[in-house]
C-alpha cells in the first residue's frame, strides 16, 4: 500500500473517530474540502488560521466540535464534485473551502438544494464568480473572504522586475484547469504590457506537467517566472521552489512556504485570512446566516524574501526592497 493511501486511511479512520464522538446533542460537525494534502506546509499553516479563528468564536476540534476532512491530495479537481457531496451527506452543519475556485464552486453546487452554508476563502472576485449576489449582501448559502491573490499577481511582476531590471521577458505558470485561469491571463498581460516585458505564458494540470514547465523555461530565456494561485501549485510549493532554485530561475508565488522552501520570493495574502474563515463557521454556528454576513475584502499583504536564495541565484536585493519585506529569511 502506498504511504499517502496509508496516511488518507489513517486520516479518513481519525475522522470517523471524532465525528462519532462528535454525534451527541449540541455538539456540530463541518466539512473541510481542500484541494492538496494535510503534509504539506501550506495545508498545515491554512489549518492553524482556520482553528485559530473557530477557537477565538468559541469551538474547539475535539471538544465542541468535529471536522470531517476531504482532501484531493493530488491535486485533482475531478474529484471535488464526490467528495463535496460526500459531506452534504454527512450532513454536516457547514463546509469550508479555503483556497481553490474550483473547490468552492464544487461545494456550491453540491449544497445548491440545501440550507447548508458555505464559507470560502478566495483569490479570486466571488461576484464575477457567482459565489455571491453582492459581497455586502451575499444573498446565498455562501460568504466568506476575497483576497487580492489576482489583483496583485502584476505586483509579482513588478518585484520580479525591480530585481532584474534589465530583464525584457518574464514566464508566468498557469493551471488551465482552474476556472480562474483566464482571469489571471488577463491580468498579467495587462501588467506585464504596461512594463513593456515579454510574457511567456506556461501550463500544467498534472505534477508531471511540472518538470516539463522547467525544462520548456530553460529555453525561453525569461528573466523571472511569477506563479499563478492555483491549488496544484500550493501542494507542489516545495518542488516548485527546488525546481527554480535548480534551474537558476527567480521566482514569486503567493504562499510563505514556497519562500520558505527555497523560492525567492512570495508575496500574498496574509496567513490570517484562514483565521476570519473560522471566525464566520463560528458565527454561522451560533446561528448567523451566511447570506447576511458580508464577504469580507482582505487587504493584507506580505512579501517574504529568501536571501539565502538570492545570494545562489548571484542577485543583489535592493535595499529599499528590504525594507518592504514582512519576512527575510537568511
Amino acid at each position: 500500500m502506498k504511504r499517502r493511501q496509508f496516511i488518507a486511511i489513517l486520516g479518513g479512520a481519525a475522522a470517523w473517530s471524532i465525528a462519532a464522538r462528535a454525534q451527541q446533542p449540541g455538539v456540530p460537525v463541518i466539512g473541510f474540502l481542500y484541494v492538496g494534502s494535510p503534509e504539506v506546509k501550506s495545508s498545515r499553516d491554512m489549518l492553524s488560521g482556520l482553528r485559530m479563528g473557530l477557537a477565538e468564536a468559541g469551538y474547539v476540534e475535539g471538544r465542541n466540535l468535529a471536522i470531517e476532512y476531504r482532501w484531493t491530495y493530488n491535486g485533482d479537481y475531478s474529484r471535488l464534485s464526490e467528495l463535496a457531496a460526500d459531506l452534504v451527506r454527512r450532513q454536516v452543519a457547514v463546509i469550508v473551502s479555503i483556497g481553490s475556485v474550483p473547490t468552492t464552486l464544487a461545494a456550491k453546487a453540491a449544497t445548491a438544494n440545501t440550507t447548508i452554508p458555505v464559507v470560502f476563502g478566495t483569490g479570486a472576485d466571488p461576484v464575477e464568480l457567482g459565489f455571491v449576489e453582492s459581497m455586502n449582501r451575499p444573498g446565498g448559502n455562501l460568504t466568506g473572504v476575497a483576497n487580492l491573490n489576482t489583483e496583485i499577481l502584476p505586483k509579482r511582476l513588478e518585484l520580479l522586475h525591480e530585481l532584474s531590471p534589465a530583464t525584457s521577458s518574464i514566464a508566468a505558470l498557469l493551471n488551465r484547469a482552474n476556472p480562474a485561469a483566464q482571469n489571471q491571463l488577463r491580468v498579467l498581460q495587462a501588467g506585464s504590457s504596461a512594463l513593456g516585458l515579454r510574457l511567456n505564458v506556461l501550463h500544467a494540470t498534472d505534477e508531471r506537467d511540472i518538470e516539463a514547465v522547467f525544462r520548456d523555461l530553460d529555453g525561453l530565456g525569461a528573466g523571472g517566472l511569477v506563479i499563478a494561485g492555483d491549488g496544484l501549485f500550493v501542494i507542489q510549493s516545495e518542488k516548485l521552489a527546488a525546481l527554480a532554485l535548480r534551474h537558476r530561475m527567480p521566482a514569486v508565488f503567493q504562499f510563505p512556504a514556497f519562500a520558505a522552501a527555497g523560492g525567492l520570493m512570495s508575496y500574498g495574502a496574509s496567513r490570517t485570512d484562514a483565521r476570519v474563515v473560522g471566525l464566520y463557521v463560528g458565527r454561522i454556528l451560533k446561528g448567523e446566516r451566511a447570506a447576511d454576513l458580508p464577504v469580507q475584502q482582505a487587504t493584507q499583504v506580505e512579501l517574504i524574501i529568501n536571501l539565502k536564495t538570492a545570494k545562489a541565484l548571484g542577485i543583489t536585493v535592493p535595499l529599499a526592497l528590504l525594507a518592504r519585506a514582512d519576512e527575510l529569511i537568511q
